[in-house]
């Protein structure tokens, strides 16, 4: 008859020291993976564009997946050590060139007479002065400090977003190494995962479906448009030969990223600037170019997503990208939103469950009712 309050007793200790231990594990891992999260992160958002690659390499390579995944991640090193790192370089000095510019620029411009009427800013400048009492050093000096500040934020942003987890020899190596085992083994962790989810078969197949969709949809349809924008406008201020279009280019990808806002930040005061310099054609190509621009999203996010996107809410991506470069870094432009954006998925995957189960319910009810 005492057996069972030992049994009972047994019991609680085993399910506490498990939940305990479980605690702990949990905590270490946390702190080992803390100061590499940014590397494994950005590895995992590599494997994730080069997964297509790596299915039809495979193929090509009669089911050699070592060799494929190899071969991706060497290219990758390559394209990240080659390229990147020189467009790094180059956008570094032409932001200090651009600054340097947008200081002459207002000191002629404004601290010129005749060079203010001659760009039709006179009357401007004496409308502001008699109005509100803003002089024409005034102007300069908040348009001066105003450039240092923003392409000081842009050389951050822009370094942190070529570089990001990879600025060191030890974030690139992790991320790199990650990369290989993530190409080669990703399907194979993403159906162990699903086999530890305590749910129906059908039901875990289509989360599945819809969180890659939503994953899809943000990486492809906002993240890669948003660099296929920001390279269309650097290629747009060199054409008319604007300086720094590298510059203006990763500034680009980077608004092109914020609902709302966009590129018609950049191309917009530029557009300006020319006419006011009397270069109406600079200026003309430069609107239309811009517009084309602001608007290819449209045509170009359907292609990539090619329907295998889930539809991602404006405020979910405004807010995961905010949110999410602040507390991730680089790496939480795209990090934040797919974080979001698989949260409301959840959410709306809960919500489509308890509906059949609600109307199961209700048709029972009236049934035992008649």
């Amino acid at each position: 008859m005492n057996a069972a309050p030992s049994s009972s007793g047994e019991t609680f200790y085993a399910r506490t020291f498990a939940l305990v231990s479980l605690f702990l594990l949990g905590l270490l891992t946390y702190r080992i993976l803390l100061p590499v999260y940014a590397a494994l992160a950005w590895a995992a958002f590599i494997a994730f564009l080069l997964h297509p690659l790596h299915v039809r390499l495979t193929r090509l390579l009669r089911g050699r997946r070592n060799v494929s995944a190899g071969l991706l991640t060497l290219l990758t090193v390559l394209v990240i050590l080659g390229p990147i790192t020189g467009l790094a370089a180059t956008f570094a000095v032409q932001a200090e060139d651009l600054l340097r510019l947008a200081q002459r620029f207002t000191s002629e411009q404004l601290g010129s007479e005749q060079a203010a009427k001659a760009s039709g800013l006179q009357a401007l400048l004496e409308w502001l002065q008699s109005r509100f009492g803003i002089t024409p050093d005034q102007i300069q000096k908040w348009t001066t400090d105003g450039a240092r500040g923003a392409l000081g934020m842009a050389a951050t942003v822009g370094g942190k977003v070529f570089v990001g987890a990879l600025g060191t020899a030890l974030g690139f190596t992790i991320s790199m190494f990650t990369v290989f085992f993530l190409v080669r083994d990703g399907a194979d962790m993403i159906n162990t995962a699903r086999g530890l989810i305590p749910m129906p078969r059908a039901d875990k197949r289509n989360l599945f479906e819809h969180l890659s969709a939503v994953v899809n949809a943000v990486i492809y349809g906002t993240g890669v448009t948003a660099l296929v924008q920001g390279a269309l406008l650097g290629i747009g201020f060199a054409i008319i030969g604007l300086p720094a279009p590298v510059v203006v280019g990763v500034l680009g990808a980077v608004l092109a990223l914020l609902p709302v806002v966009g590129t018609p930040v950049l191309w917009g005061p530029a557009a300006l600037i020319l006419i006011l310099q009397d270069r109406w054609g600079a200026a003309i190509f430069l609107l239309v170019w811009g517009l084309a621009v602001s608007t290819i999203d449209n045509i170009l996010r359907p292609v990539l997503v090619s329907g295998r996107g889930a539809r991602i809410g404006t405020l979910t991506v405004f807010i995961g990208i905010i949110g999410g470069a602040s507390a991730f870094g680089a790496v939480g432009l795209f990090l934040g939103p797919v974080v979001l954006s698989m949260v409301m998925a959840l959410v709306r995957f809960a919500l489509e469950r308890r509906q059949p189960q609600a109307g199961r319910s209700a048709a029972a009810t009236d049934h035992d009712a008649d």
